[in-house]
């Protein structure tokens, strides 16, 4: 796939289509983050793979990117299944060959509740989708990545990865280890192959998820998911150091 992310020189216009000819893949796709993020990347040229486990909501995604100009397809899936994610790259591997983007977005909000009365399901859960299923996804994605000449992997994280937070045990549990296995893989191939690592902590925005956390909280007193899939779409297109970390502003 042409690599189109070459910064402009000084004078010239970046390109309307930055992404162009690359494929990108975008976890969570459904709502939110994810779905405006998919947007985005669309609008910069990409062709987007949409995952989630609401079909009808991929679809009505898949809907407005087309009704912009864009391209997408759509792979209804829950990433806790057993093979699921090792299927999608099989297929994306036999039809595309190279994977240039990967966007870890999903994630599972447990109850807010104290360490010690940590529900063991809903927490085992939690650890399944936003720790085991980025190793699943960097495990079974990194032959397709290798064959990008300019492949980035995006994982979302949460403030409370680093600092924990009461009652938060459970969540921030997980995106902390989900963190470990971004940073360890970044160094691990940031010397053998092309593929750069960013962490992006998008801060408060006016999610699903968000609202369950702060129910009492006014949806206008944070940004929109638009905002962040804009800092992303801007992030692909920076040669930045791999790992990067980054923390938007609230």
């Amino acid at each position: 796939m042409t690599d189109t992310t070459t910064q402009p020189l000084a004078g010239q216009i970046a390109p309307a289509r930055p992404l162009e000819g690359q494929l990108a893949l975008v976890t969570g796709a459904s709502r939110g983050i994810g779905a405006a993020t998919a947007q985005a990347l669309a609008r910069a040229g990409a062709h987007v793979i949409l995952t989630a486990r609401d079909a009808r909501a991929l679809e009505a995604v898949e809907e407005a990117i087309a009704a912009e100009g864009g391209h997408a397809t759509i792979a209804p899936m829950d990433l806790g299944e057993p093979d699921a994610i090792a299927r999608l790259a099989t297929a994306v591997a036999s039809r595309w060959g190279a994977l240039d983007i990967l966007v870890i977005n999903a994630a599972v909000l447990p109850q807010l509740t104290s360490v010690a009365d940590i529900d063991q399901v809903a927490f085992t859960r939690a650890l399944t989708i936003n720790v085991l299923a980025t190793q699943s996804l960097i495990a079974r994605f990194d032959p397709c990545l290798r064959k990008s000449s300019n492949a980035r992997v995006i994982g979302l994280t949460s403030s409370v990865a680093a600092t924990p937070r009461a009652f938060w045990g459970a969540y921030g549990a997980s995106k902390a280890a989900q963190e470990a296995l971004l940073d360890a893989y970044a160094q691990e191939v940031r010397a053998i192959s092309k593929v750069r690592v960013a962490i992006l902590n998008p801060s408060a925005t006016r999610t699903k998820m968000r609202a369950a956390a702060y129910p009492g909280e006014d949806p206008a007193s944070v940004k929109a998911p638009e905002v962040v899939a804009d800092r992303i779409v801007a992030l692909l297109a920076e040669d930045f150091a791999s790992p990067h970390r980054e923390t938007m502003p609230k």
